[in-house]
């Protein structure tokens, strides 16, 4: 049975499961409501998974490193799909840690350590922090893509397709989206107007945007009046997504190191785009914090 940790504040029910060390549940004690998308399986199956080592698909559900192919028949890699350990719990932070094995040697060569943390503020109590330490443990140099995919639920009196898309002091900005089997179309690239900060999220844009090497420090989600009521900092991400399924009532907000593959790519894993290396013993930590507002 998936094991389950709670933090709390006088704002804020956050609970987090040991299964990919996912967020599954925000509840907003004031407003009576929850804020993370409820997992239907008839639309998508998902919270908040985190995306490792693979962000998106890799073409024909294979790869090739160091002169060997592997296959990845899954998108966004295996995390979201294993139990992690709980490292350390307190009444406001939870770590979890999931390290190589096996299993996933046979799919993904390298020995790795995944650290997760969430954490609440003290003193900002709308405010979630989300924390990655990603290690190479073994003996060869590392390649890697991360990513975060939070679903937020959308309030029942409101029609996701009328919330606003919250890029702060941004006028415009530049997305390209995927094929219908989930492969990037870099070469199709649009250009999206923000008016006063805020784009409409219509049902005729493309249900995917990927935001690359733009430099987005914000992106947040707003109700049809402006009313915010999400916010996340994702200054460290190269890249960022959009996304939503049509049948849910939720938007996805999804900082993003590394992506999925373009249509048609059969380069190796080192030239895929947006992948992170780390070398013998080297770290990487990385954070972002979501703001649910009041």
């Amino acid at each position: 049975m998936d094991r389950l940790h709670i933090l709390e504040n006088k704002t804020l029910r956050i609970i987090v499961a040991d299964h990919g060390a996912e967020l599954v549940s925000v509840w907003d004690k004031e407003s009576g409501s929850e804020r993370i998308w409820t997992a239907d399986p008839a639309v998508w199956n998902r919270h908040a998974p985190i995306l490792f080592p693979f962000v998106g698909k890799v073409a024909d559900g294979k790869y090739r490193v160091n002169g060997k192919e592997y296959r990845m028949k899954t998108q966004h890699g295996f995390a979201r799909d294993l139990d992690f350990s709980c490292a350390d719990e307190t009444a406001c932070s939870v770590t979890h840690v999931l390290e190589a094995s096996d299993h996933t040697r046979e799919i993904y060569p390298f020995d790795f350590r995944l650290t997760v943390r969430h954490s609440l503020y003290e003193n900002q109590v709308r405010k979630l922090r989300v924390d990655w330490a990603v290690e190479n443990t073994g003996n060869e140099r590392m390649y890697y893509s991360i990513g975060g995919h939070p679903g937020f639920l959308i309030p029942g009196n409101v029609r996701k397709e009328d919330c606003l898309i919250c890029f702060p002091g941004r006028e415009s900005l530049r997305y390209f989206g995927v094929n219908a089997s989930g492969f990037a179309l870099p070469e199709n690239r649009h250009d999206l107007i923000c008016r006063d900060g805020k784009v409409c999220y219509q049902q005729d844009i493309p249900d995917t945007w990927i935001f690359e090497n733009q430099e987005i420090q914000e992106v947040g989600i707003a109700l049809p009046d402006g009313t915010p009521y999400i916010t996340i900092n994702c200054g460290q991400f190269p890249m960022l997504a959009v996304w939503a399924n049509p049948k849910g009532s939720f938007i996805c907000l999804e900082p993003w190191f590394g992506r999925t593959d373009d249509e048609g790519f059969q380069g190796s894993l080192q030239q895929k785009t947006g992948m992170e290396i780390l070398e013998i013993r080297q770290k990487k930590e990385i954070s972002y914090t979501i703001e649910f507002h009041g």
